[in-house]
């Protein structure tokens, strides 16, 4: 684990007219309400190129999004930044815009995704199924506690960090 710097960034990203796969806004929406000290929350519908001026700002960034086949109730992972050879609207992961940050604005921040576990993804809706509700609330609950304590596991599933924090 290493002490986290003062800056930084969480993006939630994913749709919210696509049932679960608003997971990641809704866990923006939950922390933009009281936001800890020195953390800056974004979200959007997807990531993007430009995402990676906004990383290289700050010294660490969470991404935050659905995982249809993660842990439950939630994934935690280092992101290691890559090169990417080309972009498509709709494929821009967390590692290619870390590597952005890198490469273009000489970013050396560290970042992590954080995957909260779906069920529901197939249709139309701006509601969370139950248990991907449940989900995000552990989600939640584990990344504010590491913004507050400015700690971050380089990587574990929820139900590890949720016993580790108490929660």
């Amino acid at each position: 684990m290493n002490p986290a710097p003062q800056r930084t960034l969480v993006i939630g990203f994913g749709n919210p007219g696509r049932l679960d796969d608003g997971l990641g806004p809704a866990a923006a929406a939950a922390l933009e309400a009281d936001p800890p000290a020195g953390v800056t929350v974004e979200s959007d519908y997807q990531l993007t190129v430009e995402d990676a001026h906004a990383v290289a700002g700050h010294d660490v960034t969470v991404f935050v999004d659905a995982d249809a086949a993660g842990p439950e109730p939630f994934g935690w992972s280092r992101v290691a930044p890559r090169t990417a050879t080309g972009f498509s609207s709709h494929g821009v992961e967390p590692a290619d815009v870390v590597g952005l940050a890198r490469d273009l604005f000489g970013s050396r921040a560290g970042a992590y995704l954080l995957g909260i576990r779906g069920y529901r993804f197939d249709g139309f809706g701006e509601t969370l199924s139950p248990p991907a509700r449940r989900n995000l609330d552990a989600a939640v609950a584990f990344l504010r506690h590491a913004l507050e304590s400015r700690v971050f596991p380089d990587a574990t599933d929820g139900a590890a960090a949720l016993t580790e924090t108490g929660g």
